[in-house]
């Protein structure tokens, strides 16, 4: 089964300081196997459909049972 972490992203992570922040942990997660997704905010809301779509996207058919 593949791990995937799923960061939902306010408006601070638009400042430079928290990007790199993100961007460091997001390369440690995927150093240990993890598969990294981020989404804004303002996606969930307005394009959850989209949204719930790209993270299906991320597993393979089989696996598909496990995320609904």
């Amino acid at each position: 089964m593949r791990e995937l972490i799923e960061e939902l992203d306010g408006e601070v992570h638009i400042i430079t300081l928290a990007e790199e922040y993100d961007a460091k942990r997001a390369r440690y997660l995927i150093e240990l196997a993890y598969t990294v997704i981020r989404f804004e905010n303002k996606m969930v809301f307005d394009y959850l459909p989209s949204v719930l779509r790209e993270i299906r996207n991320n597993f393979k058919p089989s696996e598909i049972w496990l995320v609904l």
